[in-house]
């Protein structure tokens, strides 16, 4: 029996050590600041995301804004039938040219007249005008059949106040007036910007015997040799296409000019001449006659020149009142006698049943006017025009976004003549009736281009042959107009994704069963590491890898690149059924690391093979030219068919197997030992193998001989970077994400669960396959998208490897552009607070909603994942 005494000096001795079960102050508070340090830290990431699209909306908000429009400002001048307008870019100075050559100047904000030297136009008085888009050359007809030209332009100066003139007189708080006629506005810095008008009249040209009553007028050539082109129509409706070479002596300034002259074909018997408009390159002229039609010429023979198409514009009984050439000179508004206001493109048309293949398209068809329109002036900077009809309104368009911008109504009487313009800048324009009176109507759209339309819509651009989606935000001409459709970038983003996808997800789930299931575990503890260390490889170096190394490796080795998608799984099928047929006491010596190593060598050799046998595979299938080939100089689309339809062939056969024979098979396998196992199980996938092969090759020829063919979708014309060289390098940045996220998620699940299904007899493999990822498959999909993540936003890979070409097409073989690769390419280049700048915002805005989408339903659908493995 135990001592009574000792036993309760034990209890004693336990209750004074026995740890107190109260909570320290330490660990309580060390608690507090840990939740409070979580909690605060949660909501910093909530408010900098929220913040983050706040601050996105807040500058592509602008691009949804409809503008600012100013009270209009009406003045008077001298009551004149004027015949042209101009006014510099800044809106300083306005100048009316009267019919009779009387110029009259004005200060634009303010309506104060400014003395000008007139033209002399020796008492005549000119029957037809025309000019160049920016207004500052023009040419006149004459009663008598002549043609002068004028030039009718501004210059601009910066001076400092100590170069001022004397005695100027002051216009409104920025503006002062000098005797010479300049107007000096002040400008930031303590500078003044001069601004004066500068008008010359040439010596007039003979083209007719008859009075002039058509005109329109171009320029090109040189400073030293000007090349004049005009056409004009004279009062017995005769035709003449003129081109006059000016020779300018840069010693003496004396000029000397030269007219060349061929004869229109006559127009149909009867038909005035409403209006005429020629390209600068005077290859095409363009006629609307009384009669509803629309004349175009081929004139790039100039001696001679052919009627190409006559072509009814609207309905009978509407007339073609005025037509003008967009900047550009691809688009041809043109006005109706009912307000319309349609745009035509030149378009060379299969079929076409005209002299030179082209045909007149009608390309856009713009909210009318109410009444007949009566004047068109068009932007030399954009796509801008203001259109101008009997009624008295102006309306103020965007001809690519089909916008009417603003809304006008002319002062005094609506029934006087007049004439319009558009202020260079698009900020303004400007009306001058024949009574006098002039009204200056301003605004300001800095991003009239920009509409829903136009950013998520087809739109029919100039030079294209049909409405389509298109990026290109610059050019090298200044008749350019800029492209904001974001959809190629989001198909590019997409199309990258894939093809990266197509490339990791594979490879890095099957690594991660690999290594989670059946691996030695010392060597899963080299290979995860290894695996993990490879995320922090820099995605420059990657791409600068793809740019400069793979792509031309793959473009020089693309029939090796091609073979080894075949090669490398037959060759690992090879060595997986070489190990099966090993004594099951050498398989276990070599297993771990030595089986590691092995699998890589049957890799390289696989590789090697591919690389010797590539120049004969392609020489077989693609008669030893792939390029040629897959831009389809040659052959038909049998080699590519056999090539795709071959893994689709085999798993249809194994089905097939499997349906018929597969739980024979099976039993009969089961009675053989583990070599014999193998070596059965080898002869029935090279028999698998080969009917796979004849299968694909029955079916690629009864494809191929229908004329099916997958050139010019998938596979099309090879260009050096391409989505085939992203896939590879960006499922490579891809693939740690993918394996690490998924291996952890396989590990995790109770190993208990492993041990009931090989206790029932199923084969690891069968365990990984029907136990182990349906229960890891929440964290497997999540290790997907987080990787689906992680190529949507990669950027520096696709800069340098992509070809950055904003293109339509699944291609494999074309480049690409995705959103985040033209906001580097193009941010640094975007002026502030611009329509590009906001653009690249925007693209930006787009990839945080496309993310924001995919992880919100990717989270969705692991829920549904994880409470199915939570019912095991």
């Amino acid at each position: 029996m135990s001592d009574p005494a000792a036993t309760q000096s034990d209890a004693k001795s336990f209750l004074a050590h026995r740890r107190k079960k109260e909570t320290s102050a330490a660990v309580l508070i060390g608690d507090k600041v840990a939740n409070w340090v979580i909690t605060v830290g949660g909501l910093l990431v909530i408010f900098a995301v929220i913040g983050i699209l706040v601050f996105l909306v807040r500058v592509v908000m602008p691009l949804a804004g409809s503008g600012e429009i100013a009270p209009p400002i009406a003045y008077k001048l001298d009551a004149k039938p004027a015949v042209w307008l101009n006014a510099d870019e800044y809106s300083t100075i306005g100048a009316r040219i009267a019919a009779d050559g009387q110029i009259s100047a004005f200060h634009v904000p303010t309506g104060r007249q400014i003395s000008v030297p007139d033209f002399d136009f020796d008492g005549a008085a000119a029957t037809a005008v025309g000019g160049v888009l920016r207004r500052d050359q023009i040419a006149f007809g004459f009663a008598d059949g002549t043609v002068r030209f004028a030039d009718f332009g501004f210059e601009f100066s910066v001076v400092v106040p100590r170069n001022m003139p004397r005695g100027l007189q002051r216009l409104d708080e920025t503006s002062q007036l000098a005797s010479d006629g300049a107007v000096f506005t002040e400008l930031p810095r303590d500078q003044f910007r001069r601004v004066a008008l500068v008008s010359r009249l040439h010596e007039p040209q003979q083209i007719s015997e008859k009075a002039i009553v058509a005109l329109d007028y171009r320029v090109g050539g040189t400073v030293e040799r000007p090349t004049r082109s005009f056409v004009t129509f004279d009062a017995e409706g005769v035709g003449r296409l003129s081109r006059a070479e000016t020779q300018r002596n840069l010693l003496t300034g004396a000029e000397q000019t030269r007219i060349s002259t061929s004869t229109l074909p006559q127009l149909p018997a009867g038909v005035e001449v409403n209006s005429v408009v020629m390209t600068s390159s005077a290859d095409a002229v363009y006629v609307a006659g009384g009669d509803g039609n629309m004349y175009r010429f081929d004139t790039r023979n100039f001696a001679a020149p052919v009627l190409a198409e006559t072509r009814r514009i609207f309905d009978s009984g509407i007339e073609v009142t005025r037509m003008a050439f967009l900047t550009g000179e691809q688009a041809l508004v043109v006005g109706g006698s009912n307000g319309a206001v349609d745009v035509f493109f030149r378009l060379q048309q299969e079929g076409a049943r005209t002299a030179d293949g082209y045909a007149m398209e009608r390309a856009r068809v713009h909210e009318p006017n109410p009444a007949a329109i009566v004047d068109l002036a068009v932007s030399p900077r954009s796509k801008a025009l203001v259109t101008q009809d009997e009624a008295g309104n102006i309306w103020v368009r965007h001809s690519t976004s089909d916008q009417v911008l603003a809304r006008f109504e002319r002062t005094g009487n609506p029934a006087t003549a007049s004439i319009s313009m558009m202020m260079a800048r698009v900020d303004g324009a400007l009306v001058v009736s024949n009574d006098g009176t002039v009204d200056y109507f301003r605004f300001k759209f800095p991003h009239y281009e920009t509409t829903l339309k136009t950013i998520f819509g087809k739109i029919w651009y100039e030079g294209y042959s049909e409405p389509t989606y298109t990026w290109q935000s610059s050019s090298g001409t200044d008749v350019f107009e800029p492209k904001f459709s974001l959809i190629p970038l989001i198909f590019g983003t997409m199309k990258a994704t894939v093809y990266a996808l197509l490339f990791a997800v594979p490879i890095a789930l099957m690594g991660a069963i690999y290594t989670s299931e059946f691996v030695h575990r010392r060597v899963r503890a080299t290979v995860k590491p290894v695996m993990e260390m490879m995320e922090s490889l820099p995605t420059v170096v990657l791409g600068f890898v793809a740019a400069l190394i793979l792509a031309p490796i793959v473009e020089t080795w693309i029939g090796a690149v091609l073979l080894a998608f075949i090669a490398l799984p037959l060759g690992l099928m090879l060595g997986a059924f070489t190990w099966q047929s090993l004594p099951v006491n050498v398989a276990l010596r070599l297993d771990g690391i030595p089986k590691f190593v092995l699998m890589f060598a049957v890799i390289l050799l696989t590789g090697y093979f591919a690389y010797k046998a590539g120049p004969v595979f392609e020489t077989v299938l693609f008669a030893g030219d792939f390029k040629a080939w897959v831009n389809g100089d040659f052959g038909t689309g049998f080699p590519m068919l056999f090539i795709v339809l071959l893994p689709l062939s085999f798993m249809f056969v194994t089905w097939a197997f499997n349906r018929a024979v597969g739980h024979k098979y099976r039993e009969r396998e089961r009675e053989l030992d583990r070599a014999a196992a193998g070596r059965l199980d080898f002869m029935r996938w090279g028999l698998l193998i080969a009917a796979a092969t004849v299968t694909s090759l029955i079916v690629a020829s009864l494809l191929s001989a229908t004329g099916f063919d997958l050139r010019g979708g998938v596979f099309d014309t090879y260009v050096q970077r391409n989505a085939l060289v992203v896939g590879f390098v960006m499922g490579f940045a891809v693939i740690p994400n993918i394996y690490t996220l998924a291996e952890d998620a396989m590990n995790s699940v109770p190993s208990h669960l492993r041990a009931a299904s090989l206790a029932t007899g199923a084969t690891p493999w069968q365990t990984a396959m029907w136990v182990v990822i349906p229960t890891a498959m929440s964290g497997i999909f999540a290790a997907v998208m987080i990787g689906m993540g992680r190529a949507v936003g990669e950027t520096m890979i696709v800069v340098m490897a992509a070809g950055n070409t904003p293109v339509l097409d699944w291609n494999i073989f074309n480049g690409l552009r995705t959103l985040s690769a033209n906001i580097a390419v193009e941010l640094p280049e975007a002026v502030v607070n611009g329509s590009l700048y906001r653009m690249l915002f925007l693209a930006a805005l787009t990839l945080f909603v496309m993310t924001f989408v995919i992880n919100t339903v990717a989270e969705i659908i692991r829920q549904r994942f994880r409470k199915r493995a939570f019912q095991l």
